[in-house]
């Protein structure tokens, strides 16, 4: 499979050069483009401040032009967080994309939105203040009006981020359980 992952609002950290490993060593082909231009940031707010500096349009055309070279290849689209938001706009505006991997993160959905039963799995904490259960029940209600073949996994008590090792919200158990069914559901597209 040919993944276009992209990285939280923290930007292009460790973390997620080693989950393109993991990915790798399971057989896929990964890209990690570095939408922040070699920043990264040691808070959210830190990482947010540069994102609205940087504004909404020109990020979404940074991963636009990451992901065009190999968009016909039909691209698995992944992300942490503001990353998965990212590949979110990104997959449901690809009629080529073959999948959608949501780590930490949704984004909203266009009414107008359509796909023809694209597989999609997000990994979330549960609770997790920047995905609140109400915005989650709406959020998976509108990706199946969409057409969208969803699945949902929680993590009861792990923190926003959860599968980076480098930030305070790690935690081992549920990343590592995130990695298991998610290469299960590569497997299957």
């Amino acid at each position: 499979m040919n993944i276009m992952l992209f990285h939280s609002t923290y930007g292009l950290r460790p973390a997620v050069r080693d989950a393109a490993d993991r990915l790798r060593a399971a057989g896929h082909e990964v890209w990690t483009p570095d939408l922040f231009e070699g920043r990264t940031f040691g808070t959210v707010e830190e990482g947010m401040a540069f994102k609205d500096e940087l504004g909404k349009d020109e990020l979404l055309k940074r991963a636009i032009l990451a992901a065009a070279p190999y968009s016909e290849r039909g691209l698995v689209y992944a992300g942490f967080s503001l990353g998965a938001a990212t590949a979110q706009t990104l997959a449901l505006g690809d009629d080529k994309a073959r999948g959608l991997l949501l780590l930490h993160g949704t984004s909203d959905i266009a009414e107008t939105a359509s796909v023809d039963e694209l597989p999609v799995q997000l990994h979330v904490a549960e609770p997790d203040a920047f995905e609140p259960d109400d915005w989650l029940t709406a959020w998976y209600l509108q990706m199946g009006k969409a057409g969208a073949d969803v699945e949902v996994y929680r993590y009861a008590g792990a923190g926003h981020i959860y599968t980076d090792p480098g930030l305070p919200d790690y935690d081992e158990e549920a990343a590592e359980a995130t990695w298991r069914v998610a290469i299960g559901f590569l497997e299957t597209l």
